[in-house]
């Protein structure tokens, strides 16, 4: 793992034992017994009729700095909504990206689109959490978790009526996800050591994935051009954020992306 994804997962573990010693995961478990039932994200991203945006709500992140400081979550996501994004990704980490579970709650009640809940996720507790929250999809990065984490993690997700996005960058982690029977697979552009993007990483990988899996094009992804080349690929799905998030209009940003403006 890179220093970066290192330090990140180091606060993480630290942040999770402070959340358990505030609220145990059995309170946590007994109030999702009311909650509602979760939107199908992986039906939303691999429906037929062109590639599918999945529009990113964040604050700012270690690459770029601060991208759209004081930004609130509902306004952002009802214009995705608009420019016809087939689903959202809101990032709940706080110290890197500025965001919250609270993001997560909003974003999910100001649109109809099914909601991933983006975060560094390490352990059950955040998933049940991210449900909690309103989440009807879970990041998984393969680059954070052992084998029998991932797995574990994996069947929780599934089983608590979400779907899991399993992301990966290094290619000698796309057997550990293919292992897992994954469906919905995302492949990072972003280096996670250098921190810098190419737009080809995917393309290369592209070939190594299943026909039958759906394949999530991450990073680095801000012209139309860019979603064309992809999609003329087979990539069924672009997750962006950045490029959206520091435009003038993020929904107008969105739109132009599907070639839609």
């Amino acid at each position: 793992m890179s220093s970066v994804l290192d330090r990140i997962i180091s606060r993480k573990q630290k942040e999770v034992a402070e959340s358990k010693a505030i609220r145990p995961l059995s309170s946590i478990k007994e109030k999702l017994e009311d909650s509602d039932r979760p939107r199908d994200f992986f039906a939303a991203v691999s429906e037929a009729g062109g590639i599918r945006l999945i529009a990113e709500f964040k604050r700012c992140s270690p690459s770029a700095g601060e991208i759209r400081p004081g930004a609130e979550p509902a306004e952002i996501v009802r214009g995705y909504e608009k420019a016809g994004a087939a689903a959202l990704s809101i990032l709940t980490d706080g110290e890197d990206f500025g965001g919250s579970l609270d993001d997560l709650r909003a974003a999910r009640k100001a649109s109809s689109l099914p909601t991933l809940r983006k975060e560094f996720i390490i352990d059950s507790y955040q998933v049940n959490e991210a449900r909690l929250y309103g989440a009807d999809a879970v990041l998984l990065i393969a680059e954070c978790l052992d084998d029998c984490l991932l797995r574990s993690l994996y069947r929780e997700v599934i089983d608590l009526g979400m779907t899991p996005l399993v992301e990966l960058h290094s290619e000698e982690n796309l057997s550990r996800v293919l292992d897992l029977g994954a469906t919905l697979i995302g492949i990072n552009n972003r280096d996670l050591i250098t921190m810098k993007t190419d737009i080809n990483h995917v393309l290369k990988l592209q070939e190594k994935v299943p026909s039958e899996c759906v394949l999530v094009a991450e990073s680095g992804i801000r012209t139309r051009a860019d979603v064309e080349q992809l999609e003329a690929a087979g990539v069924g799905a672009i997750l962006v954020g950045e490029s959206l998030l520091s435009s003038s209009d993020p929904s107008d940003a969105a739109a132009a992306l599907l070639g839609k403006l």
